[in-house]
């Protein structure tokens, strides 16, 4: 903290220092100890003061005014103006949660009109305002993205989200900001947490139905599925993954990896066969919709499409590993995929990174005579079934020979 003031102190100019604070979650960083990822501030300076100090103005319709800058070794810097001192309290009053809701000026101590300090030492997210929320819908997404990381919102703030349906008011909000909540949640501790409170609160069903319809569908048949219903497999596969790896793709793979069994006829319940297939035609249109990147598609096609072989690992072909190894490549997924079989089906792939060498072998690599290829003779057909098997035997010489 005293390394990040001393170098807002070196930037601005001494005069502007006792108008110029620390608020948001920059305050609640610091105060928990925890890195700064961008440096959030209010000032009640004139804008030639800013400006002269290479600051832009980027107006939003939805949040106040700003002021940005990128710099080293802050990163973004953000800059709220403010017209006086006195508008402190106020420009604090619309914030959404107390503990975001302090300032620290770089010449003096700590501003907490709003009593965020105690909230921040319990963990508790309360509103700083009866229209905290309805000011900002998206607001109940980011308390839930929050409690991912172990805070919990008061019992005045749950009693809100209980008192009306929030889907017209969600229903404002761009698909691109659930979105992200949703990915940032993914990747905290406790990621199911996000989902458990979307269902308890009956908030979201716009941004993502697929989860309110996941507790009405049978997991399987019961003798492989104690747990139940979809929801309940899902969201233990992804708590398993978030024990195995950090990766935000990863994990939301495994919370979706049965997609499929959403589109499987009811009639064949409890059963779901061919659920991977229905699951990888399924995702494109639900990446899609939600603005989701081409390679999270990528992935998330190839894990539904590929995980139901993977958990089946030991009783495949040689060849069929291969192909397995050659798809989970395609689709980005090769190094976790062993991690989603062991979340899902509390099993292993043994020999897994052989067939990814193997998989990854050229055919000058495989020491397939040059002729062979360019021979225009030689059928597509043929001359795949000769590579794979070039490539069978080098998984059994292993691939060092």
């Amino acid at each position: 903290m005293d390394q990040l003031i001393s170098q807002l102190k070196a930037f601005f100019p001494k005069h502007l220092h006792a108008s110029i604070f620390m608020v948001g979650g920059m305050v609640r960083d610091v105060l928990l100890g925890v890195d700064c990822q961008d440096v959030d501030l209010a000032a009640a300076v004139p804008v030639q003061e800013l400006t002269a100090l290479g600051f832009r103005l980027v107006e939003s319709k939805s949040t106040p005014n700003i002021y940005f800058r990128f710099k080293e070794p802050f990163g973004k810097i953000e800059v709220t103006w403010l017209p006086s001192l006195d508008a402190l309290p106020d420009d604090l009053s619309r914030r959404d949660f107390t503990v975001n809701a302090m300032a620290m000026p770089l010449s003096g101590q700590l501003s907490d009109p709003l009593g965020g300090e105690p909230d921040l030492a319990r963990r508790v997210l309360r509103c700083c305002s009866p229209t905290s929320l309805t000011d900002d819908p998206l607001r109940i997404l980011r308390a839930f993205r929050f409690e991912c990381e172990g805070w919990r919102l008061d019992a005045e703030a749950e009693a809100v989200l209980r008192s009306r349906d929030w889907t017209p008011d969600l229903q404002r909000i761009p698909m691109e900001r659930f979105s992200q909540e949703l990915l940032k949640a993914v990747g905290k501790d406790d990621p199911s947490r996000f989902f458990r409170r979307m269902l308890e609160f009956g908030i979201g069903i716009n941004f993502l139905p697929e989860i309110f319809r996941m507790p009405d569908i049978p997991a399987g048949p019961p003798q492989h599925h104690p747990e139940g219903d979809l929801f309940t497999h899902s969201l233990q596969v992804l708590d398993r993954m978030a024990q195995l790896t950090p990766d935000p793709t990863a994990r939301f793979c495994a919370l979706f990896h049965d997609l499929g069994k959403l589109y499987t006829p009811p009639e064949l319940h409890p059963k779901h066969h061919g659920h991977d297939a229905l699951g990888a035609e399924q995702v494109p249109a639900f990446c899609k919709r939600l603005r989701l990147p081409v390679a999270l598609q990528r992935a998330l096609q190839a894990v539904n499409r590929l995980h139901n072989n993977a958990n089946r690992w030991e009783e495949l072909r040689d060849s069929t590993k291969i192909r397995l190894a050659l798809d989970a490549i395609k689709g980005g997924i090769q190094d976790f995929l062993p991690l989603q079989v062991a979340a899902d089906f509390h099993a292993s792939m043994p020999g897994w990174e052989e067939a990814l060498e193997v998989a990854k072998l050229n055919a000058a690599q495989l020491g397939i005579d040059p002729g062979l290829l360019n021979n225009k003779e030689v059928p597509p057909e043929k001359l795949q079934q000769i590579i794979m098997q070039h490539r069978v035997e080098r998984l059994h010489r292993g691939t060092g020979a």
